[in-house]
């Protein structure tokens, strides 16, 4: 493909944030989360680049069977359990763990007929009161779990912090205690740290810890940088210059006519666009490298095209070299002038762009 826009993905740094991992919480298992084709990252990859991990999470049945025809043999944990009956035929076929965390999918587990003891992690709603079981039902729940012959004899108790990338949050005390009082007298295994857990909640990484984020070079703390935690970006997007243009004092760039040039300038046109994943509402003034240096975005993204400030940029020329995010730009920044987070720029990266592979060791 000639179009110059293209993803740059480094599976050195993929394994020096694992490893980054397993320092912050070495006594440990890590369930590594490869959910929407690993952030973007590409599933399949990813996980064979991380085949230290004890096990894999992911958000369903279909990206379970990629990783089994891709040769992955760990344990891998469906994050939202079975969502029909119909699925626990597969669970079974692929030896799949599930979250449990409504009643519905144990009335499933009740009916399903198979020699496959299926392992269950039980979601508790501690306070994120999104999935999971009341905390007054736990008990209850977790022993009509046990009492099932389809069921792995060793439960894993799991919860979700609501707002652990906030240090100073008291609903993650609130959590914290909650879990630790329900699960303490339980003979079981438990989890409970997200990326953001896993750094700023070390009495709580227990048995298992969850990262994502993380995993992929990015800040999962708000206002933070992945340098700021020793992660280094996984994934780096990069385009090219494909025309300049001589603009006068008072003209407009782009769709709606927003900016207005405030003298006479050089406007840069990037190949790149909302098409190909970069994010349609980031702001004029969103930072974009030029040959190393810091321009900016002016107007609003096309689908194919942004177009950039290039006073500052001397000499810059047709062919020279962009990086919307990646080493030199942290995708964290992109994301805060986007009004969005970097969970959904860097899974939202498009299949149609180029994707270069590449490792350091």
């Amino acid at each position: 493909m000639s179009r110059p826009a293209k993803v740059n993905i480094n599976l050195t740094a993929l394994r020096k944030n694992f490893s980054r991992v397993k320092n912050l919480a070495p006594k440990s298992s890590i369930l590594s989360v490869v959910k929407a084709d690993a952030y973007g990252h590409g599933l399949s990859r990813v996980a064979e680049t991380l085949q230290q991990s004890d096990a894999f999470g992911v958000a369903c049945v279909e990206e379970a069977i990629e990783l089994r025809d891709a040769g992955v043999d760990r344990p891998i944990l469906l994050l939202e359990g079975p969502f029909t009956f119909e699925e626990l035929t597969l669970v079974a076929a692929l030896k799949l763990d599930i979250v449990v965390h409504h009643a519905e999918q144990i009335k499933m587990i009740e009916r399903f007929q198979s020699d496959y003891q299926i392992p269950v992690w039980l979601k508790i709603d501690t306070g994120m009161h999104r999935l999971g079981f009341d905390v007054g039902s736990i008990k209850q729940v977790h022993e009509k779990l046990l009492s099932l012959k389809n069921i792995k004899d060793e439960i894993v108790l799991m919860s979700h912090y609501a707002d652990a990338a906030n240090p100073d949050a008291s609903i993650t005390k609130t959590q914290s205690t909650k879990f630790q009082e329900l699960t303490q007298n339980l003979s079981c295994k438990r989890s409970m740290c997200n990326s953001a857990g896993i750094i700023n909640q070390s009495n709580s990484h227990y048995d298992y810890v969850r990262p994502g984020l993380m995993l992929y070079g990015v800040s999962p703390i708000n206002n933070k940088v992945s340098s700021d935690f020793d992660l280094t970006p996984v994934m780096s997007l990069h385009s090219e210059l494909i025309a300049i243009k001589s603009v006068n004092k008072g003209d407009t760039v782009g769709y709606g006519a927003t900016w207005r040039c405030p003298e006479d300038m050089p406007v840069g046109i990037v190949a790149i666009g909302y098409g190909d994943g970069y994010p349609r509402h980031a702001k004029s003034g969103t930072p974009v490298m030029i040959n190393g240096l810091q321009a900016q975005l002016i107007g609003h993204p096309s689908m194919d095209m942004i177009t950039v400030d290039l006073r500052g940029i001397s000499g810059a020329k047709i062919g020279d070299p962009v990086e919307l995010w990646g080493d030199n730009l942290p995708v964290e920044l992109v994301a805060k002038h986007a009004e969005t987070i970097a969970y959904e720029l860097l899974s939202g990266v498009h299949k149609r762009l180029n994707v270069n592979i590449y490792d350091e060791d």
